[in-house]
């Protein structure tokens, strides 16, 4: 991890979202298959870089997260569920995580509200959302984003915050500027229906810009923070 690589991809988020006229996407730093000392370091630097702002960091599992939450509790971090979630670890995503971006199913709704403590603050969901109809990819079919927000929107313990998506990679710019104003689309859709969301999580470290373009107010950056994996 070098403070370099941070700088250049909040510099990149920062004009970005100063080109599409929009307060700055927000930074979800991606920790998967990083240690927790490396992710303490990139805390670090952040803190330095950007004095006061919140610093999110992002895991693909319950049980690689679960370490590292605990290494580094007391950090002041918002940890941030991004990868699929199995029902029988829901339980355990609701306690550890402030974030789950990758909602998809009715059964997940009802087992984290059921298991997020009543006396803390609501756990924050995402609609994932499966834009290119793939069959290997996890989210919710565009049709079904209404019902599930409706059904997250009605539990005390979550907080109904907008949507996730993954689309299909694309060599070309145009087509994945498309499939990112389509997720634009449903996102603005949900945000007249729901008050209280605010955002829609899209893009990575090949496209992040492309997606802050098309509407994206949260963006999920790994490669481009710490180089790619070995």
């Amino acid at each position: 991890m070098s403070s370099g690589r941070l700088e250049r991809v909040l510099r990149d988020i920062e004009n970005a979202s100063r080109d599409a006229r929009r307060p700055d996407a927000r930074l979800v730093a991606v920790g998967k298959t990083r240690n927790a000392g490396e992710l303490a370091a990139l805390a670090d630097d952040w803190a330095r870089a950007r004095p006061g702002a919140a610093r999110a960091f992002g895991e693909n599992y319950v049980q690689e997260a679960a370490t590292k939450i605990a290494a580094l509790a007391g950090a002041g971090l918002e940890w941030h569920l991004i990868g699929h979630l199995q029902s029988n670890k829901a339980a355990q995503a609701a306690v550890l995580f402030d974030w789950v971006q990758s909602v998809d199913r009715l059964k997940l709704v009802l087992a984290l509200a059921a298991a997020r403590p009543a006396d803390r603050a609501p756990l924050a969901v995402l609609v994932q959302v499966n834009i290119d109809d793939e069959d290997s990819k996890h989210g919710c079919a565009p049709g079904d984003v209404p019902a599930l927000a409706d059904a997250i929107a009605a539990r005390p313990t979550l907080a109904l915050r907008g949507l996730m998506a993954i689309p299909a990679p694309r060599a070309d710019e145009a087509g994945r500027r498309a499939a990112f104003a389509a997720m634009r689309g449903l996102f603005d859709a949900l945000a007249a229906r729901h008050a209280g969301v605010d955002t829609l999580s899209m893009g990575m470290s090949a496209d992040f810009p492309e997606a802050i373009a098309e509407g994206a107010t949260m963006v999920r950056v790994g490669t481009a923070l710490f180089g790619a994996r070995a």
